[in-house]
């Protein structure tokens, strides 16, 4: 039994092509990609590295919250990962609307130790 071989299409794979440079470039032209050009694909948050395959995890972070504000010199960004952004978030939102719920949390003091009769327990051994 044998296989054919199929002939790719040279106007498809052309078109493919050409397709993905133009969305390069338009990635390029947005603010994501130029704060890629700008800084090292490090997280401002915990350090850890991105590479070309784990790319897709870091993520720009607007300093001032503010979406909208894109200045050409990447002063209002900083590189976070997913993990980081997502806690910078947060902790944003906690603060701006400081929610009753993060503030009882807070007020809870947890009195039970369970190491309180361990000194007993390891002498009474002895």
């Amino acid at each position: 039994m044998t296989i054919k071989k199929v002939q790719p299409n040279k106007d498809k794979l052309n078109q493919i092509v050409t397709d993905a440079r133009r969305n390069q470039e338009l990635r390029e032209q947005s603010y994501r990609g130029q704060a890629l050009k700008l800084y090292p694909w490090i997280c401002g948050r915990c350090a850890r590295e991105f590479t070309h395959t784990t790319i897709t995890e870091l993520t720009v972070h607007h300093k001032n919250h503010n979406h909208d504000d894109n200045p050409s010199d990447g002063s209002n960004w900083e590189l976070l990962c997913l993990y980081c952004h997502d806690n910078e978030h947060q902790r944003y939102e906690e603060t701006r609307f400081s929610t009753s719920k993060s503030a009882s949390i807070s007020a809870n003091i947890v009195t039970h130790n369970p190491f309180a009769n361990l000194k007993n327990l390891i002498d009474t051994k002895k």
